[in-house]
């Protein structure tokens, strides 16, 4: 094993400490990730430099030029703000030469608009919720073929921003105010989805060109109160308390027939080909009541986090956590070397 310099690339304020030791799990969450990710790739042997940025470009390319990575571990969700603009750095290190992990900045630009990303799927016959995307100062007017409930979502937003348990809406009056909440507080266009009542199966995969799928995970909230819709809401992602009220789990889908999980990971497949996706994902599929698959989001350049349900399902694979990231990285060489 070839022992590599890797700069990894993270936000400003998840620059994670030396050490957790003491700290509690509330005060982890935000950086537990990238530090979970820095001591994996430590243990491998690799030399690794963090850089936390916010918008600073120069600060990017002389790391770049100073430090003179093999790969840069990328782990931003966001660049100056904008998470399109992470496409754009990504596209800045393809025109240098300089190899990175995780997607291509056209897969990343396809996967940061959720109406972009169902038209292309449906394109490819991929069965996805339906939607009708609400601009900012424009009056919400439901299409005759979207019947309630639906879910209203920040169109661009990612890690379950704005999301709430009123996000489902189940009449007129609740959709418009659900629409002005998206438009005001988010500062975004809203999309509004068909809601599909369901499991929530997550899906990894892995690859450039020859792709692995990972087994089937699924997410589970069994103390939700009763009639409550199931959503993976903002407080679901990000407080920890609060997932302990809720009973949240991820683990390993049961029960499911063969034919199930045919459809899940074919269309897994066909996905991230289609979204050109490159380096790793997860994909979040919904199956409905009458068996139906849905495939509700991709997302590129997962929470890597160990103990985590991508983490976990690689392990499940017979991955196992340093041996991930280290495939990962080769991956991102791999890539590098193909765009020059």
């Amino acid at each position: 094993m070839r022992k590599r310099r890797v700069l990894l690339v993270v936000r400003e304020d998840f620059v994670p400490p030396a050490s957790i030791e003491g700290l509690t799990d509330k005060q982890i969450k935000p950086w537990k990730g990238e530090f979970d990710v820095r001591e994996g790739l430590i243990e491998r042997g690799h030399t690794v430099e963090v850089l936390g940025v916010d918008g600073d470009l120069d600060a990017v390319t002389g790391a770049v030029r100073g430090f003179k990575p093999h790969v840069v571990f990328n782990m931003l969700e966001e660049f100056a703000r904008e998470p399109a603009f992470v496409a754009y750095l990504l596209g800045l290190f393809e025109m240098r030469g300089v190899a990175y992990t995780g997607c291509n900045p056209i897969g990343l630009l396809y996967a940061a608009d959720k109406a972009r990303q169902q038209r292309v799927l449906r394109q490819h016959r991929i069965r996805t919720p339906g939607f009708f995307v609400v601009a900012r100062g424009k009056a919400c007017v439901r299409p005759a073929r979207m019947q309630f409930p639906l879910i209203v979502k920040g169109l661009t937003t990612h890690g379950s921003l704005g999301m709430a348990q009123a996000s489902v809406v189940h009449d007129e009056r609740a959709l418009g105010e659900r629409v002005a909440f998206v438009h005001e507080t988010l500062s975004m266009d809203a999309i509004v989805e068909r809601y599909i009542d369901g499991r929530e199966l997550y899906v990894g995969v892995i690859g450039n060109k020859r792709l692995q799928v990972l087994p089937i995970w699924e997410l589970r909230m069994d103390n939700l109160p009763k009639g409550a819709p199931f959503v993976a809401t903002e407080k679901v992602k990000w407080d920890v308390g609060y997932q302990e009220r809720v009973g949240l789990t991820t683990d390993a889908a049961e029960g499911l027939d063969d034919a199930v999980c045919e459809r899940v990971r074919r269309a897994a497949k066909r996905a991230y080909r289609a979204l050109e996706q490159s380096g790793y994902a997860r994909m979040d599929f919904r199956l409905a009541g009458d068996g139906r698959v849905y495939l509700m989001e991709s997302n590129p350049n997962c929470d890597l986090t160990f103990g985590e349900d991508f983490a976990r399902s690689a392990e499940a694979a017979g991955i196992a956590y340093p041996a991930l990231l280290e495939r990962i990285v080769g991956l991102g060489e791999r890539w590098g070397k193909r765009a020059r």
